[in-house]
């Protein structure tokens, strides 16, 4: 495999990164020389670039095999994963499979075979099944987030995985929870375990919001106007919960974007995307979203239902607070409500005082044409630069599928834009541009 950065230094400089955190220097450091390796540290704290580097580094550019696999318990985290790696321009193939797309693009992608694979549980067992790709070569596996596989229900399909790949010399586990069992199919003998998970000073600030109704709606909208228009999360325990919740926000007037299990692949795809470029600044969701997705760092995260358990109370109050920024998580009960025993008793929020919310600055526009048709994030800039005659303040984040591009621009010109660019030419390829 030709023009393969093999240096760790190089992957910095094209991420342009200076300077791995602390967490990340001893990862890289104890993954390189140990077999069995366990990665214990907060969710948003570069876990992925930790274990991505020694992976790459690992690789033999004369080999046409698959020789990492890397096991994550969503597709969101699949794809956030293969992000990452494609971004470090290593020269390596790297494809993600997972259930919610159609197979058809999987068997496309694995005939020419990648130098690492990462899949969920259920659609990498299918594959191997149906014997589309070798085994004999892999030598480094990755179990990302292995407690959460574990959760959701992937024991089976982990283990039958793992009994088809007869040469690894590297295992690596990571996961964001204290003191989960590891299952003894793993096979991780003398594991040498890297624990940061106590060592991350919070600077997470407990609020609490007491509803005199049950149903706590009006509460919700009352805490909403008071933070003002910053990204944040709602956390509900249920579907139907959040359909109600999106219902009464949107009779308010406030915008925002929904996130469940239930969705459609791509509809949770692009409601994350949304978020990312700053179209929602506001994200309903289920205990999905509490880990293993690819989003910002929040200023505030809402318990709207409280979590049945710590584990899940501590992932959604990791998704604020992260690394070195302060965040706030609201605890919303009902006044007859009494708190788990987990839940810590806060001060009372003084939610009187209404704030400015959800003033809308960027929209999201879709193009019909992606990396496939050889799109580059400079080929999609240089198209609302120079016939869209946007300054480079008001071209927002541009995020390049297989397929298809989005983009986000100033609501006020959206629809000038589309007026303008619909149909035009990017590289050879003619795109349709509408509003997403």
């Amino acid at each position: 495999m030709a023009n393969t950065i093999r240096s760790q230094e190089e992957i910095l400089k094209k991420l342009n990164i200076n300077q791995l955190n602390p967490m990340q220097e001893e990862a890289v450091a104890v993954i390189d020389v140990s077999p069995n390796t366990v990665l214990l540290s907060p969710t948003g704290t570069g876990k992925t670039l930790a274990f991505s580097l020694p992976v790459i580094t690992s690789l033999d550019s004369d080999c046409k095999e698959v020789q990492a696999l890397i096991l994550v318990p969503s597709r969101e985290l699949a794809i956030q994963i293969e992000q990452v790696l494609r971004s470090m321009g290593s020269g390596y193939k790297v494809n993600a499979v997972y259930g919610g797309r159609a197979t058809s693009k999987d068997k496309i992608e694995l005939k020419h075979t990648p130098a690492i694979l990462i899949g969920t549980p259920g659609r990498v067992a299918d594959h191997l099944r149906q014997e589309r790709f070798s085994t004999a070569y892999i030598k480094t596996l990755v179990l990302d987030e292995f407690d959460k596989s574990l959760e959701v229900g992937f024991e089976v399909e982990m283990k039958n995985i793992i009994e088809l790949l007869p040469n690894l010399s590297k295992r690596i586990l990571t996961s964001a929870t204290q003191g989960v069992t590891i299952p003894d199919f793993v096979e991780l003998d003398q594991p040498v375990t890297i624990n940061y998970l106590k060592e991350t000073s919070s600077k997470l600030t407990f609020k609490t919001v007491v509803s005199p109704t049950k149903d706590k709606l009006e509460s919700l909208v009352k805490t909403l106007n008071h933070i003002g228009d910053q990204p944040g999360i709602v956390f509900c325990n249920f579907k139907d919960s959040i359909h109600e919740v999106s219902s009464f926000l949107e009779d308010n007037h406030i915008r925002h974007g929904v996130f469940h299990g239930d969705m459609e692949q791509k509809d949770r795809e692009r409601s994350l995307i949304k978020f990312r470029n700053g179209t929602h600044q506001l994200l309903l969701a289920t205990d999905l979203a509490a880990r293993g997705i690819d989003i910002p760092e929040m200023k505030f995260i809402i318990h709207y239902q409280l979590p049945f358990s710590k584990e899940e109370f501590t992932h959604r109050n990791g998704r604020t607070a992260r690394v070195n920024e302060k965040g706030t998580a609201y605890i919303l009960k009902w006044e007859e409500q009494r708190l788990r025993d987990f839940i810590p008793e806060a001060e009372i929020a003084d939610i009187t005082n209404k704030g400015t919310q959800n003033t809308q600055y960027w929209e999201t526009l879709f193009i019909s044409g992606g990396r496939k048709d050889k799109i580059s994030k400079g080929d999609v800039a240089g198209l609302f630069f120079k016939q869209g005659n946007l300054t480079k303040e008001q071209l927002g984040i541009i995020e390049l599928k297989q397929d298809c591009t989005f983009v986000a621009v100033p609501v006020a010109m959206a629809k000038e834009l589309v007026a303008k660019l619909n149909n035009t030419r990017l590289k050879k390829k003619k795109v349709r541009i509408s509003i997403l």
